[in-house]
């Protein structure tokens, strides 16, 4: 197998195959193999992460969720819902090797304007920002860690 970057993520217990000469991921979230690239393997780490240690059900997790800004399709990497199918979490991935810029922001910033979440994540697998929007005062907040699911709810 490749040799992969270390992450700054828990250990994942990831299905892993190669199929017609190149490495697949099982997504359990869209049910099939997926190219395992380095930005996968980023997604699926974090996806583990959510459910294992912050108690995100992953029916409330999307991956690769389709969105119509200003007649384009774009792409959320993961999109996290609340009890009532409301979008919660947009967490934008990029590969390890990646930095993570203004650029990234403002690409998850743009997913936003239609999706309107209270919480923006970026994560290149080893640095990960999460803010947090308050749309009474128009501002946002970079917090020191990931919320829990629970959490969220309750508008922490």
């Amino acid at each position: 197998m490749e040799t992969m970057q270390a992450l700054n993520l828990p250990p994942a217990d990831l299905k892993i195959v190669r199929r017609d000469g190149r490495l697949t991921v099982f997504d359990p979230l869209r049910r099939r193999y997926v190219t395992l690239t380095p930005e996968e393997r980023v997604r699926q780490h974090f996806v583990r992460f959510l459910q294992t240690h912050k108690g995100f059900p992953p029916e409330v997790i999307a991956n690769e969720v389709s969105l119509s800004l200003n007649g384009t399709q774009k792409r959320c990497d993961t999109v996290v819902y609340g009890p009532h199918a409301e979008p919660l979490m947009i967490v934008e991935y990029k590969a390890p090797e990646v930095e993570i810029t203004q650029r990234t922001f403002d690409q998850i910033s743009r997913y936003n304007i239609r999706l309107r979440v209270g919480w923006l994540v970026v994560s290149n697998g080893r640095q990960h920002f999460c803010c947090h929007i308050d749309y009474t005062t128009c501002q946002y907040h970079f917090l020191p860690d990931i919320p829990s699911y629970d959490e969220m709810l309750q508008g922490t």
